[in-house]
């Protein structure tokens, strides 16, 4: 049956290249190792391959989820195993995540034969699918019950990479940027037009399959696509205005500056009277939006349209309110019309994508500005000055405080959009010091938080190493009801324990302010925060959305240069 459906690879071959890339630092080793296997599967593989050497199981603007926690997988163990609790914590303990806990455990205490056939790489990949469309009455049994059945005949180093996926821990230096290399050398195309094809279509397995079948010719066709959302352009942080203009340009008039409004980013794509909003995370969202669907409807100019803005919650005199009171709207589906009324919410636009059969995306921002506000004339723009001068730009960024917004964003006037990128093109200056971090951990508290998981493990994504490293913990920015929600979001979430400390799946974003960055041996990022608190929870952000252990590495750098 498997052949049948061109699945012929073993996903042994896939657990056997992940310690292979395990043990190797060597980025063009990691690069020639994946493309290797790309190289070797049939057609029909592709797609299953990519993701889950990612261990991303769908791309991000899909809705299926996996909706599978570590108790999840754990029942499903214990139902395999004679493990007593002393060696699911010997192991957990050995271990460096909970795909090489599970090996071990299947090691040492399996009670049940590993069942025939062996596992195929489509075969798992197929049946996450149907994991992951469980839902409704039942679900929960169903899916253990699918997971059971593919670790029955999973060797122990194959359930290893199997829990990975399902726990979201790749730990083994393949992140999106090296897959892009390694699609690239495997169908001997252009890495600049796999990069470009990514941007566009943003799911690397996709663009994997046309590069392999089709070579350069099929990814030069990618372009823009309505209702299928493109991943966000991304904006470096800097501390100063001066540093700030200094980045895009000595001349006058190299960079416009907007407020930095604190609310939720959304992508608006509109064919006719069809509008469907998209979250920063490429979730869909229209349901929770009615007014926006409308204003678009009435607002904007061009039949076929892509546009990015910014949703802002409002009070009765439309001053801007908290982050977290606009994202009470976000994923509403009941009551709406009365959460219409009780939290309004305000459009800001500040970009362009595309419009009736002409892309912007390789349009200098200063053009893209330009024809949003001929498209759009009737909504709202984001507030912007082009300044000449430093002193200018300064007064327009308190302008921004002054009214209630977080800061301003810094735009070179000649950048392109580069979707799901980080560059130096837009920059980001907050009135406060922040970073967004995520929590990889937490421990049990002390007195009054005993019953709480109250210290939190701050991390960021190294970039070069792909995985999360610390920075720091705190125990600070919460009250007591935000305390109790935040232990047990942390514990449907948990992977391992040690002592009193819950290590979890690094799932949550949150906004982390701080003094300053201090070098730190304590660390392997070799940095930490200090006095770091939280200043609010990020549900809009993903953690690759999350600040990286790159960009602390530049912060300290012009932090300390600043010192000298």
């Amino acid at each position: 049956m498997d052949s049948e459906r061109g699945w012929k690879t073993a996903f042994s071959q896939l657990a056997e290249l992940g310690e292979k890339l395990a043990a190797t630092r060597s980025r063009l080793e990691l690069t020639r190792l994946v493309a290797e296997l790309l190289q070797g599967l049939e057609p029909a593989e592709v797609l299953p391959a990519v993701r889950l050497i990612l261990g991303q199981p769908f791309p991000a603007w899909e809705p299926r989820t996996l909706n599978l926690s570590w108790q999840a997988v754990s029942r499903v163990l214990n139902d395999l195993t004679a493990a007593s609790e002393q060696e699911w914590r010997a192991a957990a303990a050995e271990a460096v995540d909970g795909g090489e806990a599970v090996q071990k455990l299947l090691e040492r205490a399996r009670r049940i034969p590993i069942l025939p056939p062996p596992l195929s790489l489509g075969e798992v990949y197929a049946t996450l699918v149907q994991i992951a469309e469980s839902v409704g009455t039942g679900s929960r049994q169903k899916k253990e019950s699918l997971l059971q059945g593919l670790l029955l005949r999973a060797t122990p180093l194959e359930a290893k990479y199997l829990v990975k996926n399902i726990i979201a821990e790749m730990r083994y230096g393949v992140n999106e940027g090296l897959m892009l290399e390694a699609i690239a050398a495997a169908a001997s195309a252009k890495p600049a037009l796999v990069k470009r094809a990514h941007m566009f279509w943003g799911d690397l397995s996709e663009v994997a399959e046309v590069a392999l079948r089709e070579g350069g010719a099929g990814l030069k066709k990618a372009t823009v696509r309505l209702f299928h959302p493109l991943q966000p352009m991304l904006a470096q942080t800097v501390e100063t205005m001066a540093e700030a203009l200094g980045e895009q340009g000595s001349g006058q008039a190299s960079a416009a500056l907007e407020y930095k409004l604190d609310g939720a980013r959304v992508q608006i794509h509109k064919r006719g009277e069809k509008v469907c909003i998209y979250s920063r995370q490429l979730a869909e969202v229209t349901p929770s939006l009615p007014e926006i669907v409308d204003w678009v409807r009435g607002g904007v100019a061009a039949s076929d349209a892509i546009l990015e803005g910014e949703a802002i919650a409002v009070d009765s005199e439309g001053r801007p309110l908290p982050f977290q009171q606009v994202m009470r709207r976000f994923g509403r589906v009941h009551d709406v019309a009365q959460m219409v009324q009780d939290m309004p919410v305000a459009l800001y636009l500040f970009d362009l994508l595309y419009a009736d059969g002409k892309g912007y995306v390789d349009v200098p921002y200063a053009e893209r500005w330009e024809a949003l506000g001929l498209i759009a004339p009737r909504l709202k723009r984001a507030p912007r000055l082009v300044p000449t001068s430093l002193e200018e730009a300064e007064r327009f960024a308190q302008e921004a405080y002054e009214a209630g917004h977080e800061g301003v964003m810094v735009k070179q006037l000649s950048s392109q959009y580069t979707p799901g990128l980080r560059g130096r093109h837009w920059l980001k200056l907050k009135h406060t010091l922040s970073l967004d971090l995520v929590i990889v951990a937490a421990d049990w508290g002390y007195g009054r938080r005993h019953r709480w998981l109250s210290n939190y493990h701050l991390a960021a994504w190294d970039e070069e190493k792909g995985h999360f490293l610390e920075v720091g913990k705190t125990f600070k920015g919460l009250t007591d009801a935000e305390f109790e929600d935040m232990t047990q979001r942390l514990l449907t979430l948990e992977k391992a324990r040690r002592g009193g400390t819950v290590w979890v799946e690094p799932r949550i974003v949150v906004e982390v302010l701080y003094n300053e960055l201090q070098e730190s041996p304590r660390y392997e990022a070799g940095l930490a925060l200090r006095f770091a608190r939280i200043g609010r929870l990020r549900e809009d952000k993903s953690p690759h959305q999350a600040d990286t252990i790159q960009t602390l590495r530049r912060l300290y750098a012009r932090q300390h240069k600043g010192r000298i």
